[in-house]
């Protein structure tokens, strides 16, 4: 055997693979039997469910990362993209961050390139909006709400403080209401070192395609998050969609209509764009099509897990697994496993969950969760969010990080302040140059 595994991401599957066929096939590593190679764009993993903390300034952003070259020391990390896959021939192409793209060559390839945001063609998206799913734009996110307290305190213009204290965000799934109830806890904290600004000079705008919130955590939960969103002064719009927000000028479907600064978009994902630059077969989604054994349909040597993949949920027939952490996780271990089984000729086993269930943090101490059937809300169920994704991050060393900064913002007060400046660093030193050239 000697055997060439490609993965392409290196996310909640990509990681948590490698990691388990390094322990598994450390023999055939060590005697060069087998090779591993992950190709993504970033040398890190992003635990995604702490985006919301880190973007409140709960957590550091270095902690919610796992590098994947301190973690996978027997693995080759590859940084850039993959633009097109020839299974026929097992070969992707690879664009480097920098240099001129080349063929990389496989046995075995693992499609875990997970998902992007899924967006609407709705005029003036890009003037305002802001996804919610990497490390830059939680902390991009964080300074700019922190930045544009600093434009109210300090503008005499009513209507620029309006637009600058006024928020919106799409999508009331778990990234939406997360995100939103953990920035509007910061920003609301916040307020108390302004002058001019009050917790009731802030506006938060919650709009939702369908009729509830966290579907995820069932109807009762959801409309107790949504009787909290409420009882905040979040204006939540359900049966309600974004028509346009051209030059920050936002429009509803329900006729509402007001400038604001910022808007964050959480309606959804699709998968990466690689999967329609390759010669894998795509479900009626665009998904590839994965059997319950985490294989390629009709395809041999290729597997995917995770939100690229369509993979059939067997215990709930003619369903398919939903895209989040959860899955992707249990998946990545049957994954790596069936890759061994198949290099060493045995038979595969399917992918089978029992469902655990949703958690979802609503800012400091506040929380929602459905676990095992067991409805929790308020600090209990904040308490069972922290505890269970503290449990799901990779390597011991990141656990203790987090629980040190946990600890410490138990007797300091939170930071509130914007480093915008970081997202352009050269402008200083521009303006310094072109103040000597004058």
């Amino acid at each position: 055997m000697n055997k060439h595994i490609l993965i392409v991401g290196g996310g909640y599957v990509g990681l948590y693979t490698a990691l388990r066929l390094q322990r598994k096939l450390h023999r055939e590593l060590r005697g060069g039997e087998a090779r591993i190679t992950i190709i993504d764009p970033q040398s890190y993993m992003t635990y995604q469910p702490f985006l919301p903390e880190a973007a409140a300034g709960n957590l550091s952003p270095r902690h919610m990362v796992a590098p994947l070259r301190r973690i996978l020391p027997k693995v080759r990390i590859l940084n850039g993209t993959v633009t097109k896959v020839d299974h026929a021939e097992r070969v992707v192409t690879f664009q480097p961050a920098e240099g001129e793209p080349r063929q990389v060559a496989y046995d075995v390839i693992v499609m875990a390139a997970g998902s992007i945001s899924r967006t609407l063609p709705i005029p003036g998206l890009t003037d305002i909006g802001i996804g919610f799913k990497t490390v830059g734009e939680a902390i991009a996110l964080r300074n700019r709400v922190l930045h544009l307290l600093d434009v109210a305190e300090s503008t005499e213009d009513p209507e620029v403080r309006r637009r600058a204290l006024t928020f919106v965000v799409v999508g009331a799934g778990f990234a939406g209401v997360e995100a939103l109830a953990e920035l509007e806890d910061m920003a609301k904290d916040s307020t108390r070192y302004y002058r001019n600004i009050g917790p009731a000079d802030l506006r938060w705008v919650l709009v939702e395609a369908t009729n509830r919130v966290l579907p995820e955590v069932g109807p009762e939960m959801g409309k107790w998050t949504l009787e909290q969103l409420r009882e905040r002064g979040i204006e939540v719009k359900l049966d309600t969609r974004l028509e346009s927000c051209e030059g920050g000028h936002v429009v509803l479907s329900d006729g509402t209509e007001f400038d604001a600064e910022t808007l964050v978009w959480t309606a959804g994902v699709k998968p990466s764009p690689v999967v329609n630059d390759s010669d894998l077969p795509l479900d009626e989604r665009g998904r590839i099509k994965a059997t319950a054994a985490l294989t390629v349909a009709g395809t041999r040597d290729a597997f995917a897990a995770g939100d690229a993949a369509g993979v059939p949920d067997v215990t709930n027939p003619g369903q398919y697994c939903a895209p989040n952490a959860q899955h992707a996780v249990r998946q990545a271990k049957v994954l790596a496993d069936n890759i061994v089984r198949h290099l060493r000729g045995e038979q595969l086993v399917d992918y089978r969950h029992k469902y655990v269930g949703s958690v979802a943090g609503l800012g400091l101490h506040q929380g929602v969760a459905n676990v095992y059937g067991v409805k929790l809300r308020g600090f209990p169920a904040w308490f069972m969010h922290r505890t269970y994704h503290l449990s799901r991050v990779p390597t011991l060393n990141r656990k203790v990080r987090v629980v040190v900064d946990w600890t410490l913002a138990l007797f300091f007060k939170r930071e509130t302040i914007s480093l915008g400046e970081m997202e352009h660093p050269r402008d200083g030193f521009r303006a310094a140059v072109a103040t000597t050239r004058r």
